[in-house]
C-alpha cells in the first residue's frame, strides 16, 4: 500500500545541490560560504535544519510551497555545501549570526522561520533579538532551554571521529538517520541524500567539528519572552530525544500553537511530510 504521507517526485540530493545558489557570510570575523536554495516568490520563509542533516531535509516541504511563498533554504555554516574548512565557529550562535548575515544580504525586512532541532536554536535566538524582522515561526522538535544535546551528537564530537574507519563512521550515520524515523524503512535516496556530504572528502572532521559546538547555554541564555512571532509548535510525538513537553512548554512561554504528529519520531519532516506541509501552510499561508 502506498503511503499517504510519501510522494514520488522529491528531488535526488544531487538536483537539490544543482539548484543551489551560494553567498558569502560572516562568522566572528571569517568570510565563509554559504549554499541556499532559493524559490518562489511571495513573503520569504528561511528554513533551517538541525545537525546532523543539511538543507535536503527540506526536499519535501520547501517545493510544493514555492507555489505559495519565497522559500530560503541555506546550509548551516559548517554544514551540506556549504563552507566546512577549520577556523570558523559552527555553533548555534555564530549560526544565528550567519543567518542573519544571509537575511540582510537578501535584502529581507521580515522573514518567517521554519526551523527543525539545532536549527529550532537558531531561529529561537534570531527571533529573540529581532522580533520585529520574524513574522512567523515553526518549530519542529527543536532544541530549547536545556533540553539538548543528545549522547550521539556529543558522541561524534569525540576527536576519534575525524579518523574513524569509513565503514564505522558510515554505519554511525545509517543509525542516526535510521533510528530518527518511526518507520523501520528508511527512503534509500533520502538516506543517501542525508549522509552524502559527510561521506566526502573532510566530512568525518566537519561532522567533529559540528558536534563539539553544541553548547546548551546557547538556547538557555535565550529570552523567549521577547519572542513575539506567530508560533507554532510542530512535534512529532514519538521522539524522545526531544520530547513533546518541550514543544509544549515553548508553545505556553511564547504564547503558540502546539500540533502533535502520531506515527512520527525525530525525522518529523521525513516521517509525516504531507501533514508537515499542511500544517506549515496553514500557520504561513
Amino acid at each position: 500500500m502506498t503511503d499517504p504521507d510519501h510522494t514520488t517526485s522529491d528531488p535526488d540530493h544531487e538536483t537539490w545541490t544543482d539548484a543551489q545558489e551560494e553567498t558569502t557570510v560572516e562568522v566572528d570575523g571569517h568570510e565563509v560560504s554559504m549554499a541556499y536554495y532559493d524559490e518562489g516568490d511571495g513573503p520569504p520563509v528561511v528554513f533551517l535544519h538541525g545537525i546532523p542533516t543539511w538543507s535536503f531535509l527540506w526536499r519535501r516541504i520547501a517545493p510544493p510551497l514555492a507555489n505559495d511563498v519565497r522559500t530560503i533554504v541555506p546550509d548551516l555554516v559548517g554544514y551540506g555545501n556549504s563552507d566546512r574548512r577549520d577556523g570558523f565557529d559552527r555553533s548555534i550562535r555564530a549560526q544565528e549570526r550567519a543567518v542573519a548575515d544571509l537575511i540582510d544580504g537578501l535584502g529581507l525586512d521580515a522573514v518567517s522561520l521554519v526551523a527543525h532541532d539545532i536549527g529550532g536554536g537558531v531561529a529561537l535566538r534570531y527571533a529573540a533579538h529581532e522580533p520585529d524582522r520574524v513574522e512567523r515561526l515553526v518549530l519542529s522538535n527543536a532544541v530549547c532551554y536545556d533540553s539538548w544535546p543528545v549522547e550521539f551528537v556529543t558522541t561524534m564530537g569525540l576527536p576519534r571521529t575525524a579518523e574513524m574507519d569509513p565503514d564505522e563512521f558510515e554505519a554511525k550515520l545509517d543509525f542516526a538517520f535510521a533510528d530518527g524515523l518511526y518507520g523501520d524503512d528508511a527512503d534509500p535516496e533520502w538516506l543517501d541524500g542525508m549522509k552524502a556530504p559527510w561521506l566526502a572528502e573532510g566530512g568525518r572532521r566537519a561532522l567533529a567539528r559540528a558536534a563539539v559546538a553544541t553548547n546548551t547555554n546557547h538556547t538557555t541564555e535565550i529570552d523567549y519572552g521577547a519572542v513575539d512571532a506567530d508560533v507554532l509548535c510542530l512535534w512529532g510525538v514519538d521522539d524522545v530525544m526531544q520530547p513533546l513537553a518541550y514543544g509544549e512548554r515553548l508553545a505556553a512561554d511564547l504564547d503558540g500553537e502546539v500540533v502533535e504528529l502520531e506515527r512520527a519520531y525525530h525525522w518529523v519532516v521525513e516521517d509525516r511530510p504531507e501533514a508537515y506541509l499542511e500544517a506549515c501552510r496553514g500557520h504561513l499561508v
